[in-house]
């Protein structure tokens, strides 16, 4: 085992057992030499499985992977900074257990690391498919070229919104460590936090090419560990739910104004708002008073300060999602990127 890799491969397993296997192929195929891969069981209730397939793997490649089993359930959160506080790599890049990484991935994230100074975070670029990875219906491409992001409240701005899907972000695990905090267990957003704190002090990296792929169709399994209990559903994603988890990031960003001095709460706040269709279409097969009341409350917590919130909500509304995403997916295609709305910050070309 390498004493201190230059990159920690993070995993929070939690069920799911029958995917890990993919995942773990696709980091093991990996051309670049200098990591671990480091395994954190939540006490879920295919921890037997996961268990086998982790020393069934550890036994074929001495050395590379560590198996942690958590005594307790510690939820979604918790697990992410057990994983920073257990890992032994310069960046921890997170990956989902039911993800998959593409080739050439670690290479590329360790090369903007190194050509770039006091890098705190690595933004990607990301596809969703369907089944199998060969069915990729989306890509998630923020900018369309490298760029380079210094610290500061308008690169947290931008990257913050766009750090809340876990598989491939990375993150400067000293500084992340030193940010070690509870407070926000139970949101499910224990990235951003240490996301907006670590560009306080370090500078970010957008990669344009594709390194993860994450899998559509899981279903929801938070909801089970004392700090999610009442706030989540297992295997639902209620209106409940789904106005903490937006609460929590709003709380975070305010948290993070308040406690670092950086004026980031409203930028943020408008950048969600300009972007608030998927927050909005999560629910959007509800009934119609219930959607109705939950993009109320939705507004009431500030994303209705942007007019594009109230265009997505009647789009939604007269259109239905599928023909929305239509739409999303042919601008998408046709920018080769996701559009920049709202004036939000770019950062610098490499």
């Amino acid at each position: 085992m390498l004493p201190s890799p230059k990159l920690s491969v993070c995993i929070p397993a939690y069920n799911r057992a029958a995917v890990l296997p993919a995942l773990l192929d696709s980091v093991l195929a990996q051309d670049f030499d200098d990591y671990e891969i480091l395994i954190c069981e939540d006490k879920s209730r295919e921890r037997e499985q996961i268990r086998a397939i982790a020393e069934r793997y550890a036994l074929s490649c001495p050395g590379r992977i560590r198996y942690e089993e958590n005594e307790k359930n510690l939820g979604y959160d918790a697990n992410i900074r057990n994983l920073v506080a257990r890992a032994r790599g310069e960046y921890c890049v997170f990956m989902g257990n039911d993800d998959l990484m593409c080739p050439g991935a670690l290479a590329k994230v360790a090369s903007a690391v190194s050509r770039f100074p006091d890098v705190g975070v690595v933004l990607r670029s990301y596809a969703a498919f369907d089944g199998t990875p060969d069915n990729i219906v989306q890509t998630f491409r923020y900018f369309e070229q490298e760029r380079f992001f210094p610290p500061g409240p308008a690169t947290i701005a931008t990257i913050y919104r766009r750090s809340v899907v876990i598989p491939g972000m990375t993150l400067h695990r000293e500084t992340a460590l030193r940010w070690a905090d509870d407070r926000f267990d139970g949101v499910l957003l224990y990235q951003l936090y240490l996301v907006a704190n670590i560009l306080v002090e370090r500078g970010a990296v957008f990669l344009p090419d594709i390194i993860v792929l994450y899998r559509n169709g899981g279903v929801p399994d938070f909801g089970n560990s004392e700090a999610e209990r009442g706030k989540f559903v297992p295997t639902e994603r209620t209106p409940e739910s789904s106005l903490h988890f937006m609460q929590g990031m709003l709380d975070i960003a305010r948290h993070v104004e308040n406690t670092r001095g950086v004026k980031i709460f409203r930028p943020i706040l408008r950048d969600i708002g300009n972007y608030a269709y998927p927050i909005l279409a999560i629910q959007a097969g509800k009934p119609f008073g219930v959607f109705m009341r939950y993009a109320w409350a939705l507004a009431r917590m500030g994303l209705g300060r942007s007019p594009l919130f109230w265009i997505y909500w009647l789009a939604i509304v007269l259109l239905g999602t599928p023909r929305i995403e239509r739409l999303i997916l042919f601008v998408k295609a046709r920018l080769g990127h996701t559009p920049a709305l709202g004036g939000i910050y770019r950062g610098e070309s490499s």
